[in-house]
């Protein structure tokens, strides 16, 4: 029976070992959290690092650690305390960490760091090997692990593979200073499905690939040799009834029920009624800005002294990666700013900032939530932040005010918070005034929002969500499952076009015969193109036929005077040796006037893009814009035409760099099958680039040769890299 492989750093799961005991103490994190719906039974096994080097383990624990493990679906990765320094405090913390949160000045790129993070994804991989069957499905997280897919995709080429990354993926800008960037995401295209927490990062990430890699990207889909990759967004959430339930039990908690903490909380706001208690929860990182946040407190309270004495923030700063050498001056310098600022503003029954290095329990967590009124998160930087999530999910009473950073991926989610750029001191202070003065049925109109969001959209659906796309991506697999045209098979098609007695031809034009240009009427025919139709018009029994997207009035003055066969505008004409183009179908134009406002109003909101008009319909050419923002752009085009549309008279089709408004009773394919029943043909070919072509490959008999330009998804037979190589399949046709 085939199971669920899950591969991150560490295991959900935490070992202590004392006086040669043993405990293993299952984690309470938001991925193992998460994933719980995922990892269940026996249908799923989870590998990872146990926390413990090898030079912590006695030997005589080794079989009682992997029996522990054993029992909470475990499986480790044995690291050495030099792999560890290298692989997760050298280059996942010293390299990555930095460089995808955009602090390129802290980034090491030092060589022995990068040859640990190998070997050990190379480990991770011969333990994901080892412990998998072909059936398995393996879901590997996060950036320590990005070479890992690669590395079981190379032995285990059918076995579906899926990949989250938990951290921002930065811009191509940033990315490209990474000294080993194509083997990253080389190591990540090893995954059929790539998961991110927003567009943005997958709209980076995608930028890399296309960039970098120079691989055909459409829409969220990677063209790689035989395989199509899939790339999506999935905003992770939290456990929200779980905190929800927590808060709700924590308020109804009375007298010596409640915890110190609470009751200490109490006290403050019982001697104080109308003072405001601000919390902030973090790691301690630079990522998330909490000195520029202690800053723009004191900021808050120098432009606006009123609220002095009306207000507290409370800063929790979890302890992390000490032994980094950032983190321990970041350390010193809250310390310092702490200080400071409590020493030269506290009064006797005031102090501003409560400071606390440590972490604390969930029920401690639930009591700081439920207890403040506003949380002001400002990260510089952030994958998602769920400490915004779990704040609202912990209001009972739909109020306290949400401060976040725009930066935070979060963000993109929770509109209804104050969003806030966390580099802005004035800005933050203007929000905090703001959030302190909030009324409570703005309070509450904006939390009732939030939660029904996160509610719905919670972590075990966020897991579920990814999971059934990895599934849907194996079970549908690629449509481009043709073959190669090997030398071999160019030979075998040689052989059967010279054997054939009446042949039929169908040579698509742009981006088959020749390159695309960024000005579709420079892209006309060289010398050895037409040495090459040339050949095939003198040839006997030969038919074939020029059939393209392209206008006749371009397609007249290229090859009118060589009496090729022509069919133009995806079928609406048709010209045969060298006579005037006549129409091949009844077609409407009427809507053209409809449509073209709205194409006009996208070329000028897309610098680069420019609308080709012929008789009968409407291009939308993008070429020339900026990679990234024209997919985005047509992405928008085609919601907006197919909603305006609404009939089956006119169709979008979605070609190389363009989208085209046409008839829809009209296309290549049905062109082609006209052409067919006109005689009796015992070899029929097409060729072809884009979805324009898969007309002409769907309809045609199943006996035709139909080959695919590109590494696409096709319904062709066959598939050929570029238009280099068909040129030299026409030169043997030519030739026989």
């Amino acid at each position: 029976m085939s199971k669920t492989i899950i591969i991150s750093n560490r295991l959900p799961v935490q070992l202590q070992i004392s006086d040669g005991g043993l405990n293993a103490i299952p984690s309470v994190g938001g991925l193992a959290t998460g994933m719980k719906s995922v990892h269940t039974g026996g249908e799923s096994l989870w590998i990872g690092w146990s926390g413990l080097t090898m030079e912590e383990i006695p030997e005589s624990l080794e079989k009682d650690i992997d029996e522990a493990l054993a029992e909470h679906g475990c499986s480790k990765v044995r690291l050495s305390s030099k792999e560890v320094d290298g692989f997760y405090f050298g280059f996942s913390n010293r390299t990555i960490w930095p460089l995808f949160h955009y602090f390129l000045e802290y980034s090491e790129f030092e060589l022995d760091f990068w040859n640990t993070y190998k070997a050990v994804n190379q480990k991770f991989a011969d333990a994901i090997l080892e412990k998998s069957g072909e059936d398995d499905t393996i879901w590997v997280h996060d950036y320590q692990l990005m070479l890992v897919p690669q590395m079981v995709k190379q032995k285990r080429p059918n076995t579906s593979i899926g990949f989250f990354l938990h951290i921002p993926f930065p811009s191509y800008e940033i990315f490209r200073t990474l000294p080993w960037r194509e083997e990253v995401l080389e190591g990540l295209l090893g995954s059929d499905l790539i998961g991110f927490h927003t567009y943005d990062y997958e709209r980076h990430f995608l930028s890399s690939v296309r960039r970098l890699l120079g691989l055909e990207v459409s829409f969220n889909d990677i063209y790689l040799e035989d395989r199509v990759i899939k790339v999506d967004s999935f905003p992770m959430g939290i456990d929200y009834n779980k905190f929800h339930e927590a808060a709700k039990a924590s308020v109804s908690l009375k007298g010596v029920q409640r915890s110190d903490l609470q009751k200490k909380l109490d006290a403050h706001k019982e001697s104080a009624p109308d003072t405001k208690l601000i919390v902030s929860i973090d790691r301690l990182d630079y990522s998330k800005g909490i000195a520029k946040r202690i800053n723009a407190f004191e900021y808050f309270l120098n432009k606006y002294p009123e609220y002095k004495e009306k207000v507290r923030l409370i800063i929790l700063a979890v302890p992390s990666r000490s032994n980094v050498p950032q983190y321990k001056l970041l350390k010193r310098e809250i310390d310092e700013l702490v200080g400071r600022i409590n020493g030269e503003l506290s009064t006797v029954n005031w102090t501003p900032i409560w400071y606390f290095y440590r972490s604390l329990s969930f029920e401690s967590l639930i009591d700081l939530y439920v207890s403040s009124d506003i949380a002001w998160l400002t990260p510089l930087r952030d994958g998602m932040n769920l400490v915004a999530k779990e704040y609202i999910a912990t209001r009972t009473e739909k109020t306290g005010v949400l401060i976040l950073s725009e930066m935070a991926g979060s963000a993109y989610e929770m509109n209804e918070a104050l969003l806030i750029n966390p580099n802005n001191f004035e800005e933050q202070a203007d929000t905090l005034k703001k959030a302190i003065t909030m009324p409570k049925e703005e309070q509450i109109a904006r939390n009732t929002f939030l939660q029904n969001r996160l509610g719905r959209y919670n972590v075990e659906v966020w897991a579920n969500e990814f999971m059934n796309a990895l599934r849907q991506k194996s079970l549908v697999g690629d449509v481009n499952v043709t073959q190669k045209i090997s030398d071999t098979i160019l030979k075998n098609l040689g052989g059967q076009y010279a054997k054939a007695k009446k042949r039929l031809v169908f040579l698509d034009y742009d981006g088959t015969l020749t390159g695309f240009h960024k000005d579709p009427q420079k892209a006309s025919p060289d010398d050895e193109l037409y040495r090459l139709l040339d050949k095939l018009q003198e040839q006997e029994n030969t038919t074939f036929f020029l059939i393209s997207g392209r206008d006749k009035q371009t397609f007249t003055k290229w090859f009118l005077e060589k009496k090729y066969n022509m069919i133009v505008e995806h079928g609406v004409w048709i010209s045969r040796n060298g006579e005037e183009f006549k129409l091949l179908e009844k077609v409407k134009g009427e809507w053209m006037e409809k449509i073209k406002p709205v194409l006009d109003s996208f070329v000028d909101r897309t610098p680069g893009s420019f609308i080709e008009e012929k008789n009968y319909s409407l291009a939308w050419h993008y070429r020339n814009t900026d990679p990234d923002f024209g997919e985005k752009r047509a992405t928008e085009l085609n919601t907006v035409l197919r909603s305006l549309i609404g009939t089956d008279d006119i169709s979008v089709l979605n070609g190389n760099k363009v989208m085209e408004v046409k008839s829809s009773n009209v296309n290549k394919g049905r062109a082609a099958v006209r052409m067919l029943g006109e005689d009796n043909y015992d070899f029929t070919f097409a060729i072809g680039d884009d979805w324009t072509d898969e007309f002409m490959f769907q309809e045609l008999p199943k006996t035709a040769i139909t080959v695919k330009v590109g590494l696409k998804k096709t319904h062709a037979k066959y598939h050929v890299e570029n238009t280099k190589r068909v040129r030299e399949l026409l030169k043997l046709f030519a030739d026989q």
